[in-house]
């Protein structure tokens, strides 16, 4: 989707300098004049450079947004391992818990990162129904973590050290669920509809200019072709770090599978 969207920005920033090398010859000389074209080209530079600060903040922001998931999902492995031990030092009494704790480990991992070989075994779901949101989101996914907190809490300590053991547990699966519907929320696209068209409007100003102002020559529609390259590249990174889930750039799963692993054990 992301290598699609700047595709077409990339041909409508081509076909507005297009526009502006056809209309070049049909402009009175006074239009054409050397104040004119110096007008045009500070005008140009102004929206060159609102554009290259937006393009430098959306990169800055959906950046941050992303390292931030990949953060949260380390923290989300964490806290899966934690709440596995607590639930390995209570006893044989919570097996069943620990089991369903890692069915839904390997579930999250074979759902989110499709693209990546699956955990090894048959005893997860693959497939799961998403609704509006991620598979993090899932119907699925929720009623397993659902039957994990009423295990927990169903769990009836015969000593001080399992009470302390259950505060632990119960406050470990929270910290779990909280860390969950985080990442829940950082999913969805964060680039606002409108502010892209915007974005997209003042390039298409600057790139028309460009063919207006241009010498015609190889070397200067060269260059037109490496700046759309260059700007539509940027764009193309800024679109696929919004989605850390999918596409090219995507957050590493290997905090789960790790995870995955010491639950295994």
């Amino acid at each position: 989707m992301a290598m699609l969207d700047a595709a077409v920005v990339l041909i409508i920033l081509f076909g507005s300098s297009a526009i502006g090398l056809f209309i070049r010859p049909l402009l009175s000389e006074r239009h054409r004049s050397r104040e004119v074209v110096e007008f045009v080209q500070l005008v140009v530079a102004m929206l060159t450079t609102f554009a290259a600060l937006v393009l430098g903040l959306l990169t800055s922001s959906v950046k941050a947004s992303f390292d931030a998931v990949g953060n949260d999902i380390k923290g989300l492995a964490t806290q899966l391992i934690q709440l596995d031990r607590s639930l390995r030092e209570w006893g044989t009494e919570t097996q069943p818990t620990r089991e369903l704790l890692r069915t839904y480990t390997a579930a999250v991992i074979a759902t989110t990162w499709t693209r990546e070989q699956k955990p090894l075994g048959n005893y997860y779901p693959t497939q799961v129904l998403t609704g509006a949101g991620s598979s993090l989101e899932s119907p699925t996914l929720g009623d397993m973590l659902t039957r994990i907190e009423l295990d927990v809490r169903q769990l009836e300590p015969h000593d001080a050290m399992h009470r302390r053991l259950l505060t632990t547990c119960i406050a470990q699966f929270e910290r779990l669920m909280e860390t969950r519907w985080k990442l829940v929320e950082e999913t969805p696209n964060s680039i606002s509809g409108p502010f892209y068209v915007v974005l997209v409007f003042w390039l298409v100003i600057v790139f028309g200019s460009f063919g207006l102002t241009a010498p015609r020559n190889a070397l200067s529609y060269t260059a037109i072709g490496l700046g759309g390259v260059s700007i539509t590249s940027a764009m193309f990174v800024i679109l696929e770090l919004d989605t850390p889930f999918s596409g090219l750039f995507t957050v590493s799963s290997q905090p789960l599978r790790d995870a995955l692993a010491h639950l295994s054990q």
